[in-house]
């Protein structure tokens, strides 16, 4: 039987913006990476579930995509939410709930839609999971769930633990963004490590405009930021760790006399969120942290470039897009010693343990107080960041894609599935020439992207 010369692939963007974190930006830069690919006759079906969506992912389809509408599918937790806020009656209300309300998840199986859009593959490049008929791409991120069971209410719990294997054992492909993240899925589900697939991520912030210093002076007025400062852009999840930041602060201004202002943009996480604004206040950090919630793309790159530094004191992370977006800056890096973040940044940050608060202290005050040492950080980021390239992310999700199907690999194809790039980047040589150009500040050099970074540097 003959094969299509078009490779159709469906992918479920049903995503919120501004409240899935770096999922969303992800599939985001993926969609936009895929729809710029004009080198195979592959076309793309984008779902979306509201009208906000279609209007926030529509600037960056490609002519090889369209966007469809579809309403998400009913998730059974209103009466669980209930619960959670009426927690401190809990005793007396659990009585009047009935038994389904605490019925076990169950794994969605298709209602015939994924399978009427006439595509031969279908992704699901965010943590849901569902069985259908097509050969599925799956995305389950990390098992952070599994590592801090206490960040997560029951119902979280048990829902991951029923979609996430399901999703690992089910799929054609599982698709993960370091060899750590595949490591801790092989050893916890114990699913075959051929299945399993590292694609590394990269800046998201890379789709928007690059801000004119005129955008940086608007957007610094704006929010009205004091310089210099530390930047922490991430929802305010557990994990993310922003309470022992603030004792580091708190730590540096009173034990050192060392005041070093913050900014924290994301999401404000609302079951955790009162947790963290009445420890600023305890620590009475007000006036030197600011907590701006979600802010456009546009004016995070701007407030990136006006930091003097990121500190990324996370307890758990399988990739971190902020650091690639400080990287893309110019921005020197501190971040946690733990999971895939090692790996991600090799020699191009400061490392430190997120739970020693001495570690964390002495990382910002040495990048808070040593120019020498932000400067070397940029041009080892900028090194980095040169390892990572999103037209080659969507290449090897496309040889994916077409491996599902049954399509024929090309010789690229397979070049890129059996590359781990982020443990073994095989830098080019002019790309360490570059960075030998940055470092000795050569009056000569002409490249645009090189040049646009040395201006941002001191």
């Amino acid at each position: 039987m003959s094969q299509p010369a078009c490779l159709k692939v469906a992918i479920d963007a049903r995503i919120t913006p501004g409240l899935s974190g770096g999922v969303g930006q992800a599939v985001m830069s993926l969609i936009h990476a895929l729809g710029k690919l004009n080198d195979g006759p592959e076309t793309y079906t984008i779902i979306v579930g509201s009208e906000q969506q279609f209007d926030w992912l529509n600037p960056f389809v490609g002519p090889n995509q369209r966007m469809i509408l579809k309403a998400p599918s009913p998730q059974p937790r209103t009466r669980y939410w209930l619960k959670r806020t009426l927690r401190p009656l809990a005793r007396y209300i659990r009585s009047l709930l009935d038994a389904n309300s605490r019925s076990w998840p169950e794994v969605p199986i298709s209602d015939g839609f994924y399978e009427s859009l006439g595509c031969e593959v279908l992704h699901l490049p965010k943590q849901n999971f569902t069985l259908c008929a097509l050969p599925t791409i799956y995305n389950p991120h990390d098992l952070q769930h599994l590592h801090y069971p206490q960040f997560f209410d029951p119902w979280t719990l048990a829902w991951r633990e029923t979609i996430y294997p399901a999703g690992c054992h089910f799929a054609h492909t599982v698709v993960v963004g370091s060899q750590w993240v595949k490591d801790d899925l092989i050893r916890h589900y114990c699913i075959n490590p051929d299945k399993v697939q590292v694609i590394p991520e990269n800046p998201p912030t890379q789709l928007h405009p690059e801000p004119s210093p005129e955008q940086v002076s608007l957007v610094k007025d704006k929010y009205q930021l004091e310089q210099p400062f530390a930047l922490y852009p991430s929802v305010t999840w557990p994990h993310k760790n922003h309470i022992r930041l603030l004792e580091a602060l708190a730590d540096l201004r009173d034990r050192c006399g060392l005041r070093v202002r913050l900014v924290c943009t994301g999401s404000l996480y609302e079951a955790y969120w009162p947790r963290i604004e009445a420890r600023v206040s305890e620590l009475n950090l007000w006036p030197q942290v600011r907590f701006l919630g979600f802010v456009p793309e546009t004016d995070l790159r701007a407030i990136y470039r006006l930091s003097q530094f990121l500190v990324q004191p996370t307890l758990f992370e399988a990739s971190s897009l902020p650091i690639f977006e400080a990287w893309l800056e110019g921005v020197p890096v501190a971040c946690s010693n733990v999971t895939a973040l090692p790996d991600q940044v090799m020699d191009a940050a400061l490392l430190f343990d997120p739970h020693n608060l001495t570690s964390l202290t002495e990382a910002i005050a040495s990048l808070a107080t040593d120019e020498r040492l932000r400067q070397e950080l940029r041009i080892r980021g900028y090194q980095r960041l040169q390892d990572f390239d999103w037209e080659r992310t969507a290449k090897a999700y496309r040889a994916v894609y077409r491996r599902a199907a049954g399509y024929p690999l090309t010789k690229e194809d397979h070049w890129l599935l059996s590359w781990d790039w982020i443990r073994n980047p095989q830098r080019k040589r002019e790309v360490d020439d570059n960075a030998t150009a940055l470092h000795s500040r050569s009056s000569s050099c002409a490249h645009r992207k090189r040049e646009s970074l040395r201006d941002r540097l001191p």
